[in-house]
């Protein structure tokens, strides 16, 4: 199984609000900075179980049976289902071959009907919590706020751990799984 996103996808922080919050002047280290946005994000989302802000994705699953999990969330549709056969052939499926059902937490499940010799089935998706950087709730911007400054501290090898208050603002949001399929 692979989730990618297609898109780098936006971040509810902007650069120069992670700069007014480090305290930096304008323009100074961007690069660090943006790439300490992108990682704080990248944290936040693996620590929520749920992708911040509405992008595109896409999955590629074993077929084992009727049913498919994709595993990002929340999914807000499912906008393409592609079979891969073992000679290499795609068939792209039309509605009327599969059914989708979004959970109200946001998982979704993709059933095949007559998946034929097809081996994977790659799913293009579309999910995340927030339409854009603005409606990201201010709890887990905040947390990602000072997730920025904990990096910026820890760049030159500190071994610390994150502050404590940037788990409590996220923890609202956080979704877990037991696993299984």
């Amino acid at each position: 199984m692979m989730v990618e996103s297609l898109l780098p996808g936006e971040v509810p922080v902007s650069l120069d609000e992670a700069r007014g919050w480090l305290r930096m002047g304008a323009t100074i280290d961007d690069a660090v900075v943006a790439g300490l946005v992108r990682a704080a994000a990248s944290i936040c989302e693996a620590f929520v179980g749920q992708w911040l802000i509405v992008r595109a994705g896409e999955e590629s699953l074993v077929l084992r049976g009727g049913t498919l999990r994709l595993a990002a969330r929340p999914v807000v549709a499912v906008d393409a289902v592609t079979l891969l056969r073992p000679d290499g052939a795609e068939t792209v499926l039309g509605a009327d071959r599969y059914r989708v059902t979004i959970a109200r937490d946001g998982s979704a499940r993709v059933a095949i009907h007559a998946a034929g010799d097809a081996e994977y089935a790659r799913i293009a998706f579309r999910a995340g919590m927030a339409a854009g950087p603005n409606a990201v709730p201010e709890a887990i911007r905040q947390g990602l706020l000072r997730m920025i400054q904990h990096l910026h501290a820890a760049r030159d090898g500190a071994d610390e751990t994150p502050p404590a208050m940037i788990a409590a603002l996220w923890q609202p949001w956080r979704r877990r799984t037991l696993g299984g399929a």
